[in-house]
């Protein structure tokens, strides 16, 4: 299975990290994705996808919001999905991207803080 094939949002998680320590599989895989998050385009680039209207959005709504190339923009989709947070489904010309769910879920569980726990 190739590294764009590996079903993520699959790979059994942890609780939060504040509460034990992540299991070093778990580890491996969640990095991949927060790796993919840590640059600003990719960040934008989720958000756009995550909180859009209908769950998906066209390359050629997400290219015209970016003052740099559309190969550059497709380097950092390419990252996206290779990390598993978002699928891609080709209609025609236009490619459409939604965001994973599963994975995105487990990455906001890994870094949930609870409040009562006193520092």
């Amino acid at each position: 299975m190739s590294k764009s094939e590996t079903p993520l949002d699959t790979v059994p998680c942890c609780p939060p990290m504040a509460t034990t320590r992540i299991p070093a599989e778990s580890a491996v895989t969640l990095s991949q994705a927060f790796k993919a998050l840590g640059d600003p385009i990719r960040l934008q680039l989720m958000s756009m996808i995550a909180s859009a209207e209908g769950g998906e959005i066209c390359v050629c709504d997400l290219t015209p919001a970016f003052e740099i190339s559309g190969p550059t923009i497709s380097h950092h989709l390419k990252v996206l999905r290779e990390a598993g947070l978002v699928d891609a489904e080709r209609r025609a010309s236009w490619v459409y991207y939604r965001a994973r769910p599963g994975l995105m879920r487990q990455l906001a569980t890994l870094l949930t803080v609870d409040e009562t726990v006193s520092a």
